[in-house]
């Protein structure tokens, strides 16, 4: 057994370098606004600071609204418009909480908090009429302090999607615990750990009154409903710490590249196999996990769960999902995914990666070849050890209304606004 995992840890290796390399070499770059960039396009600063950025999102009008993970001056979203330059100002702040959550759709602005969904109306002229007293749509839901972020999308036909992120590593008896077993069943999947669905339009709704629409998810951050595929798509962040909970089973190679980061096309129902089962992306299947049984090859139920679309190296950390619908960028960006990976801390002791924005490309709700690194250089250095060391992170994306995209960093606040300019 021992033999086997040491043969896989330097398959691990060569096959992250390699892979890594295969993506570098393949995406020509430009240098723009401190990035490197994808060529034929251009980055520019729009907003330099802001605080703690999650999510962002732009409504008809052009105006971007910012939810804030933190606090500033006792708001949490914070409204900025374009100036003549093309440059980002503030231009009213409100909301008494923070989150991540945030969207526009049919003239309303939707964002959340760890426990709750509120929403606004915008008329037409980005005005936010009831700033003071937003709606609440979906109330009551789990905040135990990790994973709690609720993000959110909304579907074509008057639907809103939640995370509901798993409070825990693996559901152990004792999490993050040394060779704790898994509860079986898991409690936790009756209320977190998947997606629920809720009307958008209806306040004051429950659990009770919301669908668990799938499950076996341990978190998601980054979510978006496809017009193009009529479908909702998720990325989740895998499970940690394998090599420092079973250490005789797994090393510190192999912890950071596995589990993937798994890239999803979810349909009502789906199960997706946390926390009994992880993805290996070297073996291109889920099998068990430690604490229920598994040896790293085995697979049993696992077999049955819903498979990725899409895998990542692991610990990337995928905080946002878009799918692209603009006229400005190229037609081969048309209805593809842009993902953003903010990265983690449980690649170490070795390197960090992710810290990247990677574009999908996708025909028919699926993908149709390998992803491209699309923008990195948000670190700021060649390369790290720790998250602390990065200078930005990538967090959130949007599109605006001319085709552009938005790029927001969840550490200084900073906005990046990606135009494509031509060969």
């Amino acid at each position: 057994m021992k033999g086997y995992f040491a043969i896989l840890s330097a398959v691990l290796l060569t096959f992250a370098c390699a892979f890594q390399n295969k993506q570098s070499a393949e995406a020509e770059t430009i240098e723009s606004a401190g990035l490197k960039i994808a060529k034929g396009f251009e980055a520019k600063v729009v907003m330099p600071s802001l605080g703690r950025n999650r999510h962002i999102a732009v409504a008809p009008n052009g105006d971007v609204f910012v939810k804030l993970d933190r606090l500033r001056n006792k708001k949490g979203i914070v409204q900025c418009r374009f100036n003549a330059n093309g440059i980002l100002e503030e231009i009213d702040s409100f909301g008494d909480y923070a989150g991540t959550g945030i969207a526009v759709r049919n003239g309303y602005l939707y964002a959340s908090s760890n426990s709750e969904v509120y929403r606004y109306k915008i008329d037409p002229a980005g005005t936010v009429i009831n700033k003071d007293k937003p709606e609440n749509i979906v109330t009551g839901l789990w905040d135990k302090g990790q994973h709690n972020s609720k993000s959110i999308a909304l579907d074509d036909a008057g639907n809103i999607y939640v995370n509901i992120g798993a409070p825990s590593n693996a559901c152990q008896e004792r999490d993050r615990s040394n060779n704790s077993p898994g509860m079986m069943p898991c409690p936790i999947l009756d209320s977190a750990g998947g997606i629920w669905k809720f009307r958008a339009d209806k306040p004051n709704q429950s659990y009770a009154d919301g669908q668990r629409y799938a499950t076996g998810l341990r978190n998601v951050v980054g979510l978006d409903w496809s017009s193009d595929a009529n479908d909702l798509y998720v990325m989740q962040h895998g499970r940690d710490q394998l090599s420092q909970l079973y250490p005789s089973m797994y090393n510190d190679a192999q912890n950071a590249e596995l589990p993937a980061e798994e890239f999803f096309r979810v349909r009502a129902g789906d199960n997706f196999g946390w926390p009994y089962c992880y993805y290996d992306q070297l073996q291109q299947k889920k099998v068990l996990a430690p604490e229920y049984g598994g040896d790293g090859r085995k697979q049993e139920r696992c077999a049955d769960m819903v498979q990725p679309i899409l895998a990542f190296p692991g610990h990337w950390a995928p905080n946002a999902l878009l799918f692209y619908t603009g006229n400005q960028f190229p037609e081969k960006y048309r209805n593809g995914a842009f993902i953003a990976f903010h990265g983690s801390w449980n690649r170490a002791p070795l390197r960090q990666a992710g810290y990247n924005v990677v574009f999908v490309p996708m025909k028919n709700g699926m993908p149709t070849g390998a992803f491209e690194v699309f923008a990195e250089g948000f670190t700021q250095k060649e390369y790290i050890m720790s998250t602390g060391e990065a200078k930005y992170r990538p967090c959130g994306l949007s599109q605006t209304p001319r085709g552009t995209l938005l790029i927001s960093d969840s550490r200084e606040g900073r906005i990046w606004e990606i135009s494509w300019k031509g060969q």
